[in-house]
């Protein structure tokens, strides 16, 4: 199986800083797209670090398929499945760890979403609301289901979806990395196939333009590259209101293969805390292969994003009023 991607990040209209972060590391066929909050000081960190963080333990456990698994390990799922959740698990400590030893740093999270490849499987963790999709013959699927209040609402038909777009309360999340101890990881498993698209992107990106307008995109006869930076003016061009963030992933010489994907989404969760460990808290330059991420945004609360800036006036946070009672991001 051969993989060829692009990813590509934008600070969009209205901010002027973005606390984006992306990995592509196509060696090991992993993804990965974090969406920081917390401000400049916080949110940038957050999403870099979750990033960083998941890279080195994917590549640190390349070659312990056949060594005694030092984590917690589910049955239930492949070895990829219980690497890649425990990678995001180790990074919510970091992010933890970080805000202990930096209190500058209070209030900051990230959501992610990550993507691990193999000969036949693609692997997807998800917390918060950036996204995932396959596109598959000439139909787009959507693999993840956004952790916000306002999906809650969708999910127990309180909300339309078109609703819940332009719902003043779309920015509250339900989970985050950097929430709490612990956060609880969305995991799906599904056999991959020649011409299998898959798009990884934060709510950026979905926030501006629809699910129509993707598999327009993703059908299209466009590189890959093409189709991430049209997607991105379209967001822009729609007004940009946050940071937009976009990775494609396209599947060549592999066996098609169907998948019921409503079946085969899962959460696991895999405490892997070990006191003691060495303190990988970020320093104020932190380097990050292949992790394109521009410094600095005014703070926000964790427990939902910016909201968008009004014309000639600094982003600011979302609106509090009315807020429900959730779990602040994570």
């Amino acid at each position: 199986m051969a993989l060829t991607a692009f990813g590509l990040t934008d600070v969009g209209r209205k901010r002027k800083h973005n606390e984006d972060a992306y990995l592509l590391d196509a060696e090991r066929g992993l993804f990965v797209v974090a969406d920081g909050m917390g401000g400049h000081a916080a949110g940038e960190v957050a999403s870099r670090l979750t990033v960083e963080s998941i890279q080195e333990f994917i590549s640190g456990t390349d070659d312990d398929h056949d060594n005694t698994w030092p984590f917690g390990y589910n049955n239930r799922y492949s070895v990829d499945g219980n690497r890649l959740s425990t990678a995001v698990e180790r990074a919510n400590e970091k992010v933890m760890r970080a805000v202990v030893n930096r209190p500058e740093l209070k209030g900051m999270g990230t959501t992610v979403v990550a993507a691990l490849f193999d000969e036949k499987r693609a692997t997807l963790v998800h917390v918060g609301d950036s996204r995932a999709y396959l596109y598959r013959d000439s139909e787009l699927r959507r693999l993840t289901d956004d952790h916000s209040w306002v999906q809650e609402q969708v999910n127990a038909g309180i909300l339309s979806e078109e609703e819940a777009r332009s719902h003043p309360l779309k920015n509250v999340v339900t989970r985050a990395l950097g929430g709490g101890a612990h956060v609880a990881v969305d995991l799906i498993e599904i056999p991959v196939g020649d011409g299998d698209r898959f798009l990884l992107c934060s709510d950026g990106l979905t926030g501006m333009v629809s699910d129509d307008e993707i598999t327009e995109a993703l059908s299209s006869n466009r590189s890959l590259e093409q189709i991430v930076r049209g997607l991105i003016d379209l967001a822009n061009e729609r007004g940009g209101v946050d940071n937009i963030t976009a990775i494609t992933v396209e599947v060549r010489n592999g066996e098609t293969k169907k998948a019921d994907i409503s079946r085969e989404k899962t959460s696991v969760s895999l405490r892997v805390a070990k006191p003691g460990e060495e303190d990988l808290t970020p320093t104020d330059e932190i380097p990050v292969p292949l992790v394109e991420t521009p410094p600095e945004t005014p703070p926000s609360g964790l427990g939902e994003k910016p909201a968008p800036a009004e014309p000639a006036a600094a982003p600011s946070g979302g609106d509090a009023e009315g807020k429900p009672d959730t779990e602040p991001k994570g």
